[in-house]
Formats: C-alpha cells, structure tokens, sequence
C-alpha cells in the first residue's frame, strides 16, 4: 500500500507576481504570490495564491509565514500540498524545514482507496502521525457514505492504522462500536461479516477477520451463528517462510457444536451424523533447495457431510478431500517423487500408499542423438481401504513397476511428421487374486472390460506374479495451409482468414503377459468416464488395468485464424477423431464414438464451444455438452449451457439446462438471473435471482437461491454489501463460509 500523504510546508515570502529564490542549509525554495508581502520582527509572510516548490513538494496556500528562528512555516486558506507520494490538502499546516515534523489543523489525506482526515495531526516520528478526532473512509465525498470514527487515529505509513475509541457511521446513524481497530495499509487485514438463511441453517450470521501477526504470519478468525446449527468457530493461520519466503503454510480449523445434526438438507439416508463437528486441514509446502521439497495436504473431518453441509463450494469440487504427505526431487530430466498417502477419515474409500517411490525420466534425446528415452520407475506398498461399515474386503500388495520407452521423431519432406515408439513394462505384485476360487460374471456392456471384478466379490488371496507388457506404435501428422485476405467483415471479426489443417494418426499396440488381469489386484485402476481413453505410455496411467489391445485413432484438425489488434488469434477450432478397436478391452466395439470439439470465438463479445461424440457405425452412447456466451449490447451478458448425456454405461441419463445473464438498467441498478432444469426428471433444480444497487461507494445486492436435492427444497436469501474500493472490507453473503477463495 502506498504511504499516505502528509503535510510539508515550505519557506514563503514572495513579492506580487514576484519570483525569489532562497535557500537554506538544507533545502532550496522557490516561492511566487500574487497578493503583497513583507517582512516584520523577522517573520516572512505572503498573500494570495502562494506557491512553494522545495523539494519534492509543491505547496500552494492562501498566505504562508515564515520564522528563520524556529525554522517554521505556517500556511493559512485552502492548503493543497503535492508531493510524489500524493496529496494532502487542509486548512492550516505548520511544518518545520529540520526536522521535518508537522502540525495541521483540519487536515484531510487522498490516497486510493484510503482517505483520512481529523482535526489537527501531529508527527510521532519519521513516518508515524498522530491524527485526533480522525475519520477513516474510502468514500471521496465531503459527506461519506460510511465512515469510522475515531478520538485518536495513529497512523505508520505503508503499515498501519490505529483507531481507538471507534464508531462506525453509514451517513450519520451510528452502527457500531470498537474500543479499539487495527487496519492494516496491505491487503492482510480484512473483514468480512455476512447474512445468511439457508433451510437447513435458519437465519445465520458468517463472520471473519484476518489480520497480520508479522511480517510472514497472518491468521483468519471466523465466527459464524446459525440459528438452527449454533455457534461455530475457526482459526486458519497463513505463513510464508525459509529462503525469499517461497515456503507456506496453511492451517485451517472448524469447530461447532451441532444443535440439530439429524438435519438433512438432501433426499440422501444419513444416519450417525455426530454433534461434535469439526474440520482440521494442513497444507504446506516447503522448499529445502531449489530443486527439492516437500508437499502437505491433509484434511481430517469428524463426519462424511461435514463439507456438504458447511463448505458447499468446496464439496461441489472435491467431496472426498486426500491426505498425502511427498517429498520431490526435481531436475531438467528427471522428478524423484516420495509419496505416503493414508485414510484420515475411515468413512471415505482410499487407496494408500505407505509408501510409494517414483523416478520419473521425461523424454530426453540419448547422447545427444535423434532417438529419445523416457520412462517411469516405482515401488509401492499398496493398500486399497474401502469406507467403514462396506461390505467390500481391504486388500494390498507391493508393487515394483518399471517402464521404458524410446522414441525416433522426425520430419521427411519437410512436411510430414513422424513418431515411433516402443517399449516395454515389467511390473511385479507380491499378492494376487486367485481366479481359481473367485467367481464373478463379467459384465455384457461392451464398454465395461471383462477384467474388472465388483468391488463385492471376495478377495481370495494368490501368489506373487510379473507381468510384461510390450507396447509400440506410429504418431504421424502433417499441416496444409491457405491464406484468404480477402475474407473480410467486421460483424464476423474477420481481418484475413488462414486456414490451417492438420490430419493426424497413432496407431497403438499392447501385448501383455497375463491372460486374465482380473487376478491383477486394481488400485491405479479402470475409472468409468465419457472420454476416449489414452492409448499411450505414460499417458494411461491406470497401471494395474493393463491389457493387450490394438488401437488405430484418426483425426484432423482444422484451425481458422484471423487479425486482431496486431495478433493472430483463433477464430475457429475444429478437432474430429475416431478410434479403430481391432482390440479394445475398454470398448469391444469396432468403432468408437465420433468425437467432435468445435470452439468458434468470431468477436471478443461472444464465444461458442460443443464437444460432442455419436455412435457412427456401432451402437453405443451420445454426448453433447454446448455452452454459449454473448454480450450482444454494453449492458447485457448472457450464458447458456446444455449438457446432454444419453445411454452411458456409467452414468444416468441426463438434458442439465443451465442459463443466466446479467443486465445493467442503468448506473445505479441491475439485475441477474440463473435457471438450471434438468430436462430428464423435469425438476427446477436451482434457481437465483439477484437485484444490484450502486450505493457510490459500496454495491448492494437482494437475492434468492432455491435449491431441489433430490425432492428436498432448499431456500436461501441473500443480501451482500461488497466495497467498490476495498473488496476485502465487505458485507457478504456466501453459503460456504470455510471457502474464502470461492463464492456460491
């Protein structure tokens, strides 16, 4: 924060229209006047439109005095002081040219955002003023719409500021009262008081303060009442430390006791939900050298709803919060990474790492040669840990798994690219299953692999075992391009049109060792999604779900690109691609879907994207995600969002519907909207409408949220104060009050 602006006087005395210069020991002045002057008992004064320049100072008065025995001057009327640092403007100023110390009567600071005036201000020291009846705002107006004020206000440039004895005024109605207010003059200190209802909290009140502790250490209080949940305390200290403070550390705490934790906001059976409730979370990250460090991310909940019903954003992002601890090697051709990643919260599935070691060598030409190198080494002590009260079975093994790879990239004829590769795996498990003794029945969907055994089947335990794997395969590509410069209309945001197309192929080939990886124990495993699947090394990281397969993918790409100030930017991307399953364990039909990924930019106000994939030749399952985004006038923003998803074999059926927009009526007032329906159940799923006031110096906003979970409705209404000048000094209203980087 810049350091505020305080007054500095300079030597007057000047004749009418006159310019004089004068120098002291210290500091030369230049002084020009319009009115008369004279020099009496060895005082100097001047009148009207004074002007001093010493310095980095320009001080402009009505008359000033000065006194070459105190080495004082006094200036009178309209006091505007301009220095590099900014302005101070004030009615009456007494500033002596040794010691630089000042004394001001009805002075008045202006430094963004931050404005500060009292009755008089006195120097404590260099840098330090003392102001009494002050008043501290961020509203630029004679009449502030809110201010504080206070008997004394101690200021430390570019630190700190000190209130005591403190009122908070919106106009002229007292709101609030401190003994004692401590402001920071960077962006460590902040309040945040928001109101809230929610069904499932009833009128609640959130609030958080954060302030410095010193220099590297600041923390976060929160204090939050829900009149159906109770009272709820947080602490969550930040550090930064070691070499250039490139090292962090974040702690955050949550602790209520719930006065009614059988509330249950979804359609969802929840049963054991305890009163005491809490949440402690540990990131860290420390740098010991500049290539070596080590990571911390721990998060322990008392419950499995804890986040969804207290931290909704970050449970909508990550339900299931890890715990790993890793220590990280780095170099320009290799990473060394150890890993332990262990269950916190036994109601949560894990797959832990107790621990795990990798050498991961990125691709590197050998000896300085055409052919390239890369590969991966670890060694783990495997475990897979389902959640407490599951009927499925823990099970672990050790894991040594190496793989190698080498690669000859080359152009011929200067157009064509080619990559081939060829590796090889060797991975070896100290437990097994035993297929023997294990029965289960495959699933008949051709995208579910015959490998994968229900997580409820028993674990029958088989002896150790290595598996092989041999894989190679061709990336080949090339471009075309054409120059249109002709192709010209300002409506489609058109200066010049290159196209450049770029078909592309890679043929993949797997063979491994084991039959039947069903007696593969799964951790790095098979995950259901949409997506075409990786079919290179390292690329497809699911290790223990290896098997053989034969894969031809095909594609082009088309880029249209245009001018745009001074730059060549994408006007349209388009990307087609399609797998050949020879053999496809993950997709036993011939053909994959056809994937499409359209992203159309014409001008900078609207933007259109649609990744899709069809069934073309084989039966199989649609998905079409489009999101649309225009501001087709200065005031209005409108977004649309359709995802479509039709017989997956993972995943339900669903037509997601989401629009919203913003309008700007006028200076003072908009509107904003949000509708998501799911088209498949016919349920309204959720609903915000927000009404937005320009208050000068603040914004205000009056909404709803209407949430259906399932069947069960959730209401909510907010109101939100938020600081046009100071963001972090708000009234806000955020349904997740443990998110303070994420809003609702």
């Amino acid at each position: 924060m810049p350091k505020l602006l305080l007054p500095i006087l300079g030597l007057l005395c000047a004749a009418t229209l006159a310019r004089a210069e004068l120098a002291s020991e210290k500091q030369p002045m230049e002084i020009t006047a319009t009115g008369d002057t004279n020099y009496e008992n060895g005082l100097a004064t001047a009148h009207g439109d004074v002007a001093i320049h010493t310095g980095d100072s320009d001080i402009y008065a009505d008359s000033a005095q000065y006194n070459p025995k105190t080495r004082e001057v006094i200036a009178e009327g309209h006091v505007r002081i301009y220095r590099a640092t900014g302005l101070f403007v004030g009615e009456h100023a007494i500033y002596n040219i040794d010691t630089q110390k000042i004394q001001a009567v009805a002075m008045r600071t202006d430094k963004t955002p931050y404005l500060i005036g009292g009755e008089s201000v006195t120097t404590i020291s260099e840098g330090a003023f003392l102001v009494s009846k002050g008043t501290f705002t961020t509203h630029d107006s004679s009449n502030p719409d809110f201010r504080l004020q206070a008997k004394t206000l101690r200021i430390y440039e570019r630190d700190r500021v000190i209130l005591k004895n403190v009122t908070f005024y919106v106009k002229n109605v007292p709101v609030f009262w401190w003994p004692y207010l401590y402001q920071s003059l960077d962006d460590s200190f902040s309040y945040m008081v928001s109101p809230a209802s929610l069904s499932s909290w009833g009128p609640s009140i959130l609030s958080r303060v954060s302030m410095p502790i010193t220099d590297d250490i600041k923390i976060q209080i929160r204090l939050d009442y829900r009149s159906r949940r109770g009272v709820a305390l947080g602490l969550e200290p930040d550090m930064h430390y070691g070499k250039d403070k490139k090292s962090w550390a974040k702690l955050r705490t949550y602790f209520l006791q719930d006065e009614n934790p059988d509330i249950n906001p979804t359609a969802v059976i929840r049963t054991g939900v305890p009163q005491d409730r809490y949440r402690v979370s540990f990131q860290d990250r420390t740098y010991f050298t500049e290539d070596i460090y080590a990571t911390v991310d721990i998060t322990k909940l008392s419950d499995e709803f804890l986040l969804q019903d207290f931290f909704q954003s970050e449970f909508q992002l990550n339900p299931q919060p890890d715990n790993v601890i890793a220590l990280t090697k780095r170099d320009a051709n290799y990473t060394l990474t150890a890993i332990a990643r262990f269950q916190a919260n036994e109601f949560f599935e894990q797959t832990e790492r107790l621990p795990e070691l990798v050498l991961d060598i990125k691709r590197t030409p050998l000896f300085g040669g055409p052919i390239f190198y890369e590969g991966e080494t670890g060694i783990a002590d495997l475990r897979r840990s389902f959640a407490s009260g599951s009927l499925d079975e823990d099970y672990g093994t050790v894991r040594i798994d190496s793989f190698h790879q080498f690669l000859y990239p080359n152009t011929y004829f200067g157009w064509l690219s080619i990559v081939p590769r060829v590796g090889f795996r060797a991975t070896y498990y100290d437990a097994t299953r035993d297929l023997g003794k294990t029965i289960f029945t495959p699933d008949t969907n051709p995208f579910i692999p015959d490998f994968i055994v229900p997580d409820n089947v028993p674990v029958v335990k088989g002896g150790s075992t290595v598996r092989t794997v041999v894989n190679a395969g061709v990336e080949a590509s090339f471009k075309l391009s054409r120059v249109w410069e002709d192709a010209q209309s300002s409506s489609l945001g058109l200066d010049g049109l290159r196209h450049v197309i770029q078909p592309f192929t890679n043929f993949s080939w797997v063979s491994s060792s084991n039959p039947d990886p069903a007696s593969i124990l799964q951790f790095d495993r098979f995950e259901p999604s949409t997506q075409l699947r990786p079919i290179d090394f390292p690329q497809f990281t699911s290790v223990d779900s290896i098997d053989s397969w034969t894969i031809w993918r095909i594609g082009v790409r088309n880029r249209l690109q245009t001018r745009r100030d001074d730059l060549t930017v994408s006007w349209m991307d388009v990307e087609t691609y399609i797998d050949v399953n020879f053999d496809n364990p993950f997709d036993k039909t011939q053909y994959s879907n056809l994937v499409n990924r359209i992203n159309f930019t014409p001008v900078p106000w609207a933007s259109f994207s649609i990744a899709a994939q069809v069934p073309l030749f084989e039966k199989g399952f649609t998905e079409v995600d489009t999101a649309v985004n225009i501001q087709p006038i200065a005031n209005l923003q409108i977004q649309f969002a359709h995802l479509y998803l039709n017989q997956s074999p993972f995943f339900d059926n669903s037509s997601l519907f989401v629009v919203g927009g913003y309008y700007r009526i006028n200076d003072n007032w908009g509107i904003g909207i949000r509708e998501q329906y799911e088209g498949t159940t016919g349920i309204l799923e959720e609903q915000r409408f927000s009404i937005y006031r320009d208050l000068t110096s603040w914004v205000a906003s009056v909404g709803a949220i209407i949430r259906d979970n399932g069947g069960v409705r959730e209401y909510g209404f907010l109101l939100t104060f938020t600081l046009k000048a100071l963001p972090k000094f708000s009234f806000d209203l955020n349904f997740d009050p443990g998110g303070a980087d994420q809003t609702q």
